[in-house]
């Protein structure tokens, strides 16, 4: 299972979510076919974490949509650029 946090290229959106397959749901967002995101399209990924369990990516991706992690998040982002 992957957890994920995507970012809009056209405002400071940020998305977090968990799939089994990464490439299908990024696929899925930048398409418009999620109606959470497909207000903010085109995204870029900003974070990809695997883990063994589902139970262990859920319990990451709260953290990560929490204040605390936006925040992380955000910092990551602006690391990265």
């Amino acid at each position: 299972y992957f957890v994920y946090a995507i970012s809009s290229k056209t405002n400071k959106y940020i998305y977090v979510g968990l799939t089994n397959n990464i490439e299908r749901r990024i696929k899925q967002h930048n398409l418009g076919r999620e109606r959470t995101t497909k207000t903010h399209i085109p995204f870029e990924l900003i974070l990809k974490e695997e883990y063994v369990t589902r139970e262990k990516a859920r319990t990451r991706e709260k953290i990560l949509k929490s204040g605390y992690g936006k925040e992380w998040l955000k910092k990551l982002k602006s690391n990265n650029i």
